[in-house]
């Protein structure tokens, strides 16, 4: 499926161009010919791409940067395409912050860059700068690299080395997106942290966990307590579990979440022997598993 996806998106420069459009600034002296040098262009001629996957804009870093915009304008221009069908509007590739934080600010002309780019390709680079910003919570994020590995057929070592980040940052924050909407609603709002999301993947009764930390205030550390005592709900498929070090209830939770079912792991008296145990929901999951097993 993704092999297909790939092959039809009809992208000829790459996750490393689509990069260096949203990351640099125009080069007058560049022969890509689908480059045009800045623009100054009619504030009203220039409007949102109505697919944007950034859907929030936080308030208060929005009216910050409106008060920048304000006193020193917009240093780095918009990276916009023209609309289809018009040649006189233009649809935002990268920057709606920006043009935003313009209109506030009253600005009657913004600089722009002017792409060539198809609907796919505008698609991604709106996901890329969204994945960029430091603002951008773990949930949006971690979607951001599903989106662009499902739709692009993009590896985790490819988005890893465009965007600067570690293969083993982006496979733990994809495992964030396993938890219930419920948990992931709660880390998009602030009221649980990465770390805390992390400490409940794979938990059967990670919902109540999450509600509690919320309600009581509880620390990383107190979360992983919890988990390790392991309430009765979860005993019936571990009766030792209470025993288990962290690091032994890190690799269930890890392995659990890499393969879709449960993971369990009973280790002997002397902590060197043990077996592991998977529980698999169907016979389709259990031919997946098969194939990873036997490198199908």
């Amino acid at each position: 499926m993704t092999n297909k996806t790939t092959k039809n998106r009809g992208l000829g420069r790459g996750l490393s161009a689509l990069m260096a459009d949203v990351a640099q600034p125009a080069d007058t002296a560049d022969t890509n010919p689908s480059r045009r040098p800045d623009l100054l262009v009619p504030i009203e001629t220039v409007e949102p791409n109505p697919d944007q996957p950034r859907r929030t804009f936080d308030e208060e870093s929005l009216s910050d940067l409106t008060a920048s915009v304000r006193e020193k304008g917009i240093i780095q221009p918009l990276i916009v395409r023209r609309k289809p069908g018009s040649e006189t509007q233009y649809e935002i590739v990268a920057g709606e912050r920006r043009w935003r934080a313009a209109q506030r600010a009253q600005l009657h002309e913004i600089p722009v860059l002017l792409r060539e780019f198809s609907d796919a390709e505008v698609l991604e680079v709106a996901m890329i700068e969204n994945i960029q910003r430091a603002d951008l919570n773990a949930i949006d994020e971690a979607a951001g690299y599903r989106q662009l590995m499902e739709r692009f057929g993009h590896t985790q070592e490819e988005l890893g080395t465009a965007l600067g980040k570690s293969r083993s940052h982006i496979a733990n924050l994809m495992r964030l997106l396993t938890l219930p909407d419920t948990i992931q609603a709660y880390v998009s709002d602030g009221r649980l942290s990465a770390g805390h999301a992390r400490s409940l993947i794979g938990q059967e009764n990670a919902l109540d966990l999450a509600n509690k930390v919320v309600r009581d205030g509880l620390s990383v550390r107190d979360i992983e307590k919890l988990v390790r005592k392991g309430p009765a709900s979860t005993k019936r498929h571990a009766p030792a579990r209470s025993s288990k070090d962290a690091d032994t209830i890190q690799i269930e939770r890890e392995l659990g979440a890499a393969l879709g079912m449960g993971v369990h792991i009973d280790q002997n008296t002397t902590g060197e022997a043990g077996k592991l145990t998977l529980n698999y929901k169907s016979l389709e999951q259990l031919d997946d598993l098969l194939r990873v097993l036997s490198g199908g």
